[in-house]
């Protein structure tokens, strides 16, 4: 059906730390939903940001055990990029190391970036 949403997966292994995390995303016609996970899929720490008029708001719908930080501005990164809503919910075992957050964002970006491509 042409109005289902759009769901793509992928694997995202961090180099340096060798942790194996799932990206989950689901497109709408106005925003999309992410979901980070390392390990079994759950739902984890829920972040969610809004972009209307060059403005962004973010809520924080459950907090995070660890990194709130990055679940915040993957939110609003994403948000920025579509234009739209942004629901972002990361599941990590433990803090997220910088090179996870490098390799995790760069992922984000890409799935992100390629999709709003597509759509012009």
């Amino acid at each position: 059906m042409e109005n289902e949403p759009q769901v793509l997966v992928t694997n995202i292994l961090s180099p340096s730390t060798g942790r194996n995390f799932f990206l989950s995303t689901t497109f709408f016609q106005n925003g999309c939903f992410i979901v980070l996970t390392e390990g079994q899929p759950r739902i984890g720490a829920v972040s969610i940001a809004i972009s209307a008029s060059n403005k962004i708001s973010t809520a924080k719908v459950i907090p995070s055990k660890y990194d709130s930080i990055f679940i915040n501005t993957v939110a609003q990164k994403v948000s920025s990029m579509i234009n739209g809503i942004s629901l972002v919910s990361l599941h990590s075992m433990s803090q997220l190391q910088l090179d996870d957050m490098k390799a995790i964002m760069e992922e984000v970006m890409n799935t992100v970036s390629s999709k709003s491509h597509e759509k012009k």
